[in-house]
């Protein structure tokens, strides 16, 4: 613990590059007290709205806030929306330069309504398409701009239409060549892309899903995890349990399984970014992956005892280690 708590002040002197899916999250919250007689379905009386980033613009908050500086690649419409999600990032002192305005597609907005600490509904409006060739060099050209002065790149998959084969084999190929770090929250539908990258953080279903075998136990999760590092190369393979914890898969053979240690659990959304983000910050400061993902298992332990899509603070990580 005493080794953790050394790495925490030297976030801030680390830089990211986040590539993927932005999307805008906004939360209705209000009560309710009463049945609709028009359908089986509760009425929700509205007391205040909010919005916050999403998806890949979660992540790079997460970053944001443990005090590193970000750097964030993706696509958002030319909408009112994007205007409410760039200026959210751009007061965390996040770097929007590499957000590419496309005018065919809207920024992606999931509406959450939550009455008494309970989600009600949830609303998407998007387009999952994938994003057209102009949009795509564009983003390939920012990424070739700035990987010099990133020490990892993020790449954050919603699959919402903006992570594609030729933009991982691109940015890869860059990245690779500048020795940089590259750490995946995956798309089981593209877990063929991530061939070579540093890192993946999938949860134990997308996992499976990728791998061809059900997470029924300990022993198809030790499958998953081998089967995932042959079949994509990589360094390592953090697979997150839910309430299980987490389990680490590394290329050299060690398999480490790391118990939850959550006080609470009030809401798990966006955990998996809060994990990702301090897990790709302590690999970035070169710590070990066993340790990065002991850290990234304290900070996600913080997060789901918060409602809503919540970020830790140095401060905070800080006094949990202790």
């Amino acid at each position: 613990m005493e080794k953790l708590k050394k790495i925490i002040p030297e976030f801030s002197n680390v830089k990211i590059l986040v590539i993927g899916d932005l999307i805008l999250d906004e939360f209705v919250w209000g009560e309710v007290s009463r049945i609709s007689p028009e359908a089986p379905v509760p009425v929700v009386w509205v007391k205040s709205e909010s919005f916050m980033p999403g998806g890949a613009a979660n992540v790079a908050n997460n970053i944001a806030s443990l005090g590193a500086k970000v750097y964030i690649a993706g696509v958002a419409g030319n909408d009112e929306r994007a205007g409410i999600l760039k200026e959210g990032l751009t007061e965390k002192g996040i770097n929007t330069d590499g957000v590419i305005t496309d005018d065919a597609r809207p920024t992606t907005l999931k509406t959450r309504v939550v009455a008494h600490h309970q989600q009600v509904v949830r609303i998407d409006r998007e387009k999952i398409e994938g994003i057209s060739a102009g949009v795509l060099d564009k983003i390939i050209d920012y990424v070739k701009g700035v990987i010099e002065e990133m020490d990892a790149i993020v790449i954050e998959d919603y699959g919402k239409g903006v992570i594609s084969a030729k933009l991982l084999k691109e940015a890869l190929s860059i990245a690779k060549k500048k020795k940089k770090i590259i750490t995946v929250d995956p798309k089981e539908e593209h877990f063929s892309y991530y061939k070579g990258v540093t890192a993946i953080a999938p949860n134990h279903h997308e996992a499976g899903q990728a791998a061809g075998i059900k997470a029924r136990d300990n022993k198809s999760i030790l499958k998953i995890g081998k089967a995932l590092l042959k079949k994509l190369n990589c360094e390592g393979v953090l697979m997150t349990l839910g309430e299980n914890g987490m389990q680490l898969f590394q290329k050299n053979g060690a398999v480490t399984h790391i118990p939850t240690v959550a006080q609470e659990v009030f809401d798990v959304s966006g955990a998996g970014d809060t994990v990702i983000s301090v897990f790709t910050l302590a690999l970035a400061l070169g710590v070990d992956m066993k340790d990065a993902a002991y850290i990234s298992n304290i900070a996600a332990g913080i997060v789901v005892g918060k409602v809503g899509i919540a970020v830790i603070t140095q401060k905070e990580l800080m006094e949990r280690l202790k």
